[in-house]
């Protein structure tokens, strides 16, 4: 059992970093799109900004069983399969999207709009103002939005197993509930909450570094 708790583990790991890797290339950029596009120092576009407002609003309403079962098709098409690991991080992947853009957007409200006032007096563009000013300032909390982002990742990696997409998940249905081991189901909750106090201390250690710097 030993063997299938490391097992079970590394497949957790697998999905939620590279789930998270994936869905912060999309969405870090999403929400930076959805800041500017609301802010009238910058790339101000009602329209758009209330279009993509919509788009990610109800895809994040989905509830994520949910969506693993609706994008059944498309992780098929990706992976050639829609069941395992792998397959998983597809709708894995589209769940963290929007909520990591969200999270980036208000991330870079955090930042001092006098900054921004600044930058544009002096003649900045509004992707100079982006790259040198909002990313900066805002990275500790940028750093604290992928942290909660991987922690709910965890969590979604869980429900994965559920309808095959192995990890901790998996583990504790297939042998812990299934076959009414409550050593296991304790064993794989203690490791779920490892790995997210692991998650989080790394985010926070990461995150003061950053402000320390300023």
């Amino acid at each position: 059992m030993l063997f299938e708790l490391a097992h079970a583990t590394w497949e957790t790991l697998y999905m939620t970093l590279l789930s998270g890797v994936i869905g912060s290339i999309v969405g870090v950029p999403l929400g930076i799109v959805l800041f500017c596009t609301g802010n009238p120092k910058l790339w101000k576009n009602t329209l758009a900004y209330r279009t993509l407002g919509a788009i990610i609003n109800i895809t994040r309403s989905i509830p994520f069983i949910i969506l693993m079962i609706a994008v059944i098709p498309l992780t098929f098409l990706i992976m050639g399969t829609s069941i395992g690991t792998t397959a998983a991080i597809v709708p894995l992947s589209l769940a963290a999207m929007p909520f990591i853009a969200r999270l980036i957007e208000a991330a870079l409200h955090e930042v001092d709009k006098g900054l921004i006032e600044a930058a544009s007096a002096m003649g900045a563009t509004a992707m100079q103002m982006i790259t040198k000013v909002l990313l900066p300032e805002a990275m500790p909390s940028i750093i604290n939005a992928l942290t909660l982002t991987l922690i709910t990742l965890v969590g979604y990696s869980a429900m994965a197993g559920a309808i095959g997409g192995g990890g901790l998940g998996a583990l504790a249905i297939n042998y812990g509930y299934q076959r009414f081991n409550t050593t296991v189901m304790i064993e794989t909750v203690i490791l779920l909450i490892f790995i997210v106090q692991v998650i989080q201390m790394l985010g926070d250690q990461l995150s003061k570094r950053l402000l320390a710097k300023r």
